[in-house]
């Protein structure tokens, strides 16, 4: 390596030069930070996947990538990791091919990790994360039997669908959006439900077999592998295949030596001279990733769909309450500064009943014929579902109840507490309860306002481990903005989400701007004004 002075032969003339200053080492450069190598073009330089003749050996398991989620917070930003929305263009697709970076390295090296370290610091919204281990071919009955004995071999490039997985990965690079498989390792089959997956301004695909297809290899546009030591890398296969997959030590160490590391010396290790930069040391290794992201800035500065979610058509899964001179009228009132504290209820009130019996029109229905008092039949509309079943997100949540009360007899309610963390800015849920029976209901989740989509997304994943089913899940708020109901959208696509007006961004603080303040404090007279009017509110009837 010129910039470090290290060299991994005795001497740098061993080095043999290409043209236009293409570098072609025999010896794998071994500098500590980072290493580049420039692999050339063509077919010819997918000859090194063959080992050379005495080549030193190292050790290796098989891959720790697991589900990624389908959005990462970092700081005030959020990425997007599995691609854009298809709501996002008409036609599904990028003014320009996706940047495709491929990983490649010795099972438990750390290519989920340094993969996650460059969308951290990449300064685009929408990534691709995808992982090889999706694409394992699907076990026939005798090869289930060999794989619960551990003799089946998943290090072999035989064990995946490179044919699925090319054209998967050359839809995304087109922007189209694609089916990924659920690999279940615990049964060796994938499941039924596959994953969406759209196109995005840059793909990031890792597996411990990157490299080893040729057809793959010409839709990679930077390879990058990543070298760990092999120690490292059996202890973490060790602790992630007994505490994860229930295995036993000695299965391990006799799925390790019989084809976990023949596979790697064979057909992983020899790859390490298709890459373009080599990482040693895995995410530790900030220098490397710190190269890596300069280069994809580099390749992304001419790529015009790089704006921000912000500046996107909002889902379809969204409904805003038709904007009237009513509903204008009562935001106007709500939003004031000025409005006294029965009257910011008063009014809060009157929003929320129009913004319920909105919410209630997106319910199943039947047709049904009655008879009137005349003695004439009336073909009408009747609910189409077992029970309806209200679920306030506390505190401010629960201040719609009453006007879901008013609209749904005997309607049954749930609660759940949510608060941010202050210290890791994450939401912890405190607080749960829910009726019993819940999973057959379509559920109306309520809170006042949605600003980042945190606590409403962690409401919809406690639903759905109530098997809840996600199509049955309402979000309804009385204000919103941009940010949260793009995060919502995206992470459960199947999610109504209602609101009366959604604002476009956020402060400092994470309050919706314009917004109406603290909603919660306000209603509840927690704000430290005394901003109740002298004289008494009127009773209401409805």
């Amino acid at each position: 390596c010129p910039s470090h002075g290290c060299w991994s032969g005795s001497d740098p003339s061993e080095q043999e030069e290409g043209s236009a200053g293409d570098v072609r080492s025999s010896p794998a450069l071994t500098c500590p930070a980072v290493c580049v190598f420039y692999s050339g073009s063509g077919e010819d330089s997918l000859d090194r996947l063959l080992p050379p003749a005495g080549a030193l050996r190292r050790k290796s398991t098989t891959s720790l990538s697991k589900t990624e989620p389908p959005l990462l917070r970092t700081g005030k930003r959020t990425i997007y990791t599995a691609g854009r929305p298809p709501w996002y263009n008409e036609h599904g697709a990028q003014s320009k091919e996706a940047f495709v970076i491929g990983l490649c390295g010795g099972s438990a090296s750390g290519k989920t990790t340094v993969a996650n370290k460059i969308i951290e610091a990449l300064d685009v919204p929408w990534v691709v994360l995808l992982s090889m281990d999706s694409f394992y071919k699907v076990l026939s009955p005798e090869e289930q039997t060999l794989a619960a004995s551990n003799d089946y071999n998943f290090d072999h490039p035989g064990a995946f669908d490179f044919a699925l997985l090319v054209a998967t990965l050359r839809k995304l690079k087109q922007g189209k959006s694609v089916k990924i498989p659920v690999y279940d390792f615990t049964t060796h089959k994938r499941q039924k439900d596959w994953k969406n997956v759209y196109g995005a301004s840059v793909i990031i695909f890792e597996g411990i077999m990157s490299f080893a297809d040729k057809e793959l290899l010409q839709l990679l546009d930077m390879k990058i592998f990543v070298d760990t030591d092999s120690d490292i890398r059996l202890v973490r296969r060790l602790r992630r295949d007994i505490t994860e997959r229930g295995r036993d030590i000695e299965g391990i160490i006799k799925q390790y030596n019989k084809f976990v590391k023949p596979a790697f010396e064979q057909y992983i290790e020899p790859t390490m001279r298709l890459a373009d930069i080599v990482v040693p040391r895995g995410g530790g290794n900030m220098v490397a990733i710190d190269l890596i992201v300069q280069h994809v800035h580099s390749q992304l500065e001419e790529v015009s769909s790089q704006s921000s979610d912000q500046t996107q058509p909002l889902p379809q899964t969204l409904s805003v309450l038709e904007s009237t001179p009513q509903v204008r009228g009562l935001h106007t009132i709500i939003r004031n500064k000025e409005t006294s504290r029965d009257e910011f209820i008063f009014y809060s009130k009157r929003l929320m009943r129009l913004l319920i019996e909105h919410a209630l029109t997106f319910l199943p229905s039947q047709t049904c014929v009655v008879q009137t008092p005349q003695g004439d039949e009336y073909e009408g509309r009747r609910y189409d579902g077992k029970g309806i079943t209200g679920v306030s997100v506390l505190r401010a949540g629960e201040t719609m109840e009453p006007a879901l009360r008013a609209v749904c007899k005997d309607v049954r309610i749930g609660k759940i507490l949510i608060q941010t963390n202050l210290d890791s800015g994450e939401p912890e849920l405190h607080y749960l309860r829910l009726p019993k029976d819940i999973s057959e209901d379509h559920v109306i989740l309520m809170d006042s306002t949605v600003s980042t989509g945190a606590a409403a997304m962690m409401v919809v994943r406690v639903l759905l481990d109530h098997e809840v089913q996600e199509e049955k899940i309402a979000l309804v708020s009385l204000l919103m903005a941009e940010l949260g109901v793009h995060s919502v959208a995206y992470a459960f696509p199947k999610v109504k989400i209602i609101t009366t007006a959604v604002d476009k961004r956020l402060d400092d603080f994470l309050h919706v701007v314009p917004g109406i303040g603290d909603y919660g404090d306000r209603y509840f007279g927690t704000d430290g004004t005394d901003s109740w009017s002298d004289a008494e509110p009127e009773e209401l009837s409805c």
